[in-house]
């Protein structure tokens, strides 16, 4: 069976625009990302060792910490100049999360960190998530994050052109749509509302689902003194804004402010 095809707008951004190898180590709502995701997933992932696929793992920025923390790890990736890049971190191959080259019931935790948001097709989605069930061991992990509906409005404003028409009517379009076309600035991409997320992680075979807000309601005070100072905000300001993630999770409410959401949810039995 051959792969899907992925969007030629989303090879060409992270082959030829975008440095997804440091987009979580360059900026304050970045590592912010970073962490949360590492606390996240550590409250639930099995004791290692196990066996890990990273599926869309980019550059193995979270494939670094996993090994480090005692997993065995396998990455894929559709991007080439990522699985170039994720070699040297971990076994890496060249994959399609719609279409996964792995055995049934072969992974402890599955990891989808990045191919939901790249999927505007709603079936297509659903497709990367029975796999990732698929490959899961029964009673095994998933974990599946997707960028937040509305955080194109948090993040526009922080960058102080929220204002202007070009965006304006840009994220308006995001907002009305859940879509975006990649024509300039970011690639083809699909925000996800939390209880959509959660639907379609049960839609897929998923039980015990809960989503969580990565970053929390704070993250974009992070981006926004960034980039008024070029500066990265000060310690107190960071840990203000993650002690306001770590508070939020009790609240639903609160998930429609943070930039990503992630899905746990386990494999049935």
């Amino acid at each position: 069976m051959s792969s899907p095809e992925l969007a030629p707008e989303v090879t060409t951004f992270y082959t030829d625009v975008f440095d997804e190898g440091s987009r979580l180590t360059s900026s304050a709502d970045g590592r912010l990302e970073l962490l949360r995701t590492q606390e996240l997933l550590r409250r639930f992932l099995p004791k290692a060792p196990a066996r890990v696929l990273d599926v869309g793992g980019g550059t193995g920025v979270h494939a670094r910490w996993l090994l480090e923390d005692g997993y065995e790890v396998r990455l894929v990736d559709p991007v080439a100049r990522h699985v170039e890049q994720a070699r040297e971190v971990c076994p890496a191959d060249l994959g399609d999360a719609r279409s996964l080259d792995a055995e049934d019931s072969s992974y402890d935790v599955v990891t989808l960190l990045g191919p939901l948001y790249h999927l505007p097709d709603r079936d297509e989605r659903l497709q990367a998530l029975c796999e990732a069930v698929r490959v899961a061991r029964p009673g095994g992990l998933v974990a599946a994050a997707a960028i937040n509906r509305y955080a194109s409005v948090f993040e526009h404003t922080a960058l102080a052109h929220l204002h202007t028409e070009r965006l304006r009517k840009s994220i308006a379009d995001i907002l009305a749509t859940a879509t975006y076309d990649g024509r300039r600035g970011f690639t083809v991409s699909y925000f996800h509302k939390a209880e959509e997320l959660a639907a379609e992680a049960r839609a897929a075979g998923l039980r015990d689902v809960q989503v969580f807000g990565i970053e929390g309601p704070a993250w974009s005070l992070l981006k926004a003194v960034e980039q008024s100072t070029g500066a990265p905000p000060d310690d107190a300001l960071f840990q203000s804004a993650l002690t306001a993630a770590r508070l939020a999770e009790p609240y639903p409410e609160l998930l429609a402010a943070s930039s990503h959401l992630l899905a746990i949810g386990y494999a049935v039995e």
